[in-house]
């Protein structure tokens, strides 16, 4: 097995790691703590570093992701990110190219239709902030077939609504709704 196919499967159990963290509302810590069998170190030193830097991590996620609070994000696209943003912020050796690759592959298996193109997106501009690098590939050469190689960093999820929204189905919290 090469070195790319098991960083490739270090990042989906870390993906998965830190997934269950955020459904859980637990730490990364207590996630790995609880496992009856540790993962492989680059596992734990993704989830770890995550973990150690999620308030940076987040901000930054903030910063590159217009109009989108990140807990409006589904979980685990939030989750993605963090993972990208830490390889982008703290793993110097990992090329920008491969971070945010290997991130849309994650999300066009495990999120939405459009989440590999959020994911690029959030991800490209925190490369260009915290890399300063042009080495970030056009989302055209990771995702096939989208019709423009232009970052997208709206919403994947129609579910989903921006902080100003709000689907005409969904009546505030302290009215009721009548359909009589």
């Amino acid at each position: 097995m090469s070195i790319g196919t098991r960083r490739r499967e270090a990042r989906e159990r870390a993906l998965s790691l830190l997934y269950e963290a955020e459904t859980k509302d637990e730490s990364s810590a207590a996630v790995l703590a609880a496992l009856a069998v540790v993962p492989e170190s680059f596992v734990v030193e993704l989830v770890t570093g995550v973990g150690e830097e999620r308030e940076e991590i987040d901000r930054s996620i903030t910063a590159s992701s217009d109009n989108w609070r990140l807990d409006r994000m589904p979980a685990i696209d939030r989750a993605l990110l963090r993972l990208g943003v830490y390889e982008l912020g703290w793993r110097h050796d990992v090329p920008t190219g491969v971070v945010i690759s290997e991130a849309v592959e994650l999300a066009k298996r495990f999120s939405t239709e459009d989440s590999g193109r959020f994911v690029h997106g959030v991800l490209a501009r925190v490369a260009r902030e915290v890399r300063g690098d042009g080495d970030v590939p056009p989302v055209a050469e990771i995702i096939e077939d989208l019709g423009d190689d232009e970052p997208d960093d709206t919403m994947p999820d129609d579910d989903v609504m921006p902080d100003d929204t709000m689907p005409d189905d969904t009546m505030p919290d302290d009215e009721v709704r009548d359909d009589s």
